[in-house]
């Protein structure tokens, strides 16, 4: 790794950083574009950032801003670790410039595995319900004859009155339901491979034409793909799939189109989802 620094200017989804920085360093911020980028980097020592400029505050700042981590060490699936995350924070209004993920693969020549176990509600089930059927009673029926009146002459009997009946029905059956659990939604989480690489960004979930469930992302450059659901060895902070030739690509007829405002922070270029708010985005740098 060269030891030469260079100033630079850093991007960010809420503005950007100017550090000295080496050339390992330039290589892991450049996206193949003529901007570099902040996320792919990681954490920077604060002597390195000579000043920063917040795109909330909409002015420049000299030194470094806030920089806030934690060190979580979490496997988040076998032979494959997060490190640690962090966010760069403007020290006067409190906005996020950026934020980032470290991750580590312990044995470079496997494979990543299997991912964890998580206890999530299923969003498809439907909650149990209680019936109560009706019930219905019923008075039998009372008959009432007349009493004969004294005659000189017999006359025919005459007839019984038509019965009368009480029907009583009950109130309405009662419904019980019971609550589901909180539920959150993947739309907009990071897509990474076994190679702990990232491929995309999550956009729906749906049912494809052999009824299967599949999970619908939006790749780097910018085209849709699917990925069967049974290919989804984790789902947490990021969403990791497994082998990637599983996916296939959607046709543009498929994957609805959806527009969204710059309010949302939805990337128009790279579909990815900023926080709202976020005027570049924090993958491409593209002005929101």
């Amino acid at each position: 790794m060269s030891s030469d620094l260079r100033i630079k200017k850093l991007r960010g989804s809420g503005g950007y950083i100017m550090a000295s920085v080496n050339d390992d360093q330039q290589r892991k911020g450049n996206l193949g574009g003529p901007d570099l980028f902040l996320a792919p980097i990681g954490r920077l020592d604060s002597d390195t950032i000579s000043k920063y400029f917040c795109n909330t505050c909409e002015k420049d700042y000299e030194g470094s801003p806030r920089i806030e981590y934690e060190n979580p060490n979490e496997e988040v699936a076998e032979n494959l670790i997060l490190l640690e995350k962090g966010q760069y924070i403007c020290a006067t209004c409190g906005s996020t410039l950026a934020e980032y993920r470290e991750f580590r693969k312990p044995d470079e020549m496997t494979d990543v595995g299997n991912a964890r176990p998580m206890e999530q509600s299923n969003p498809f089930e439907s909650p149990e319900q209680t019936f109560t059927p009706p019930q219905t009673t019923t008075e039998p029926p009372s008959f009432t004859e007349p009493e004969p009146e004294p005659q000189s002459i017999p006359e025919p009997p005459m007839s019984p009155p038509a019965p009368s009946f009480s029907t009583q029905q009950s109130a309405p059956p009662a419904v019980e339901s019971q609550p589901v659990g909180s539920v959150s939604s993947i739309v907009g989480m990071a897509v990474y491979n076994e190679e702990a690489k990232r491929i995309g960004t999550a956009k729906q979930i749906g049912i494809d034409s052999s009824q299967s469930l599949v999970l619908v992302i939006s790749n780097n450059d910018g085209s849709d793909q699917t990925i069967p659901w049974s290919n989804i060895k984790k789902v947490g902070e990021i969403v990791l799939v497994g082998t990637s030739s599983a996916a296939t690509q959607v046709p543009p007829t498929v994957a609805p189109q959806v527009q969204t405002s710059s309010d949302s922070g939805k990337c128009p270029s790279c579909n990815f989802v900023n926080k709202s708010g976020s005027k570049f985005c924090e993958e491409c740098g593209t002005k929101i």
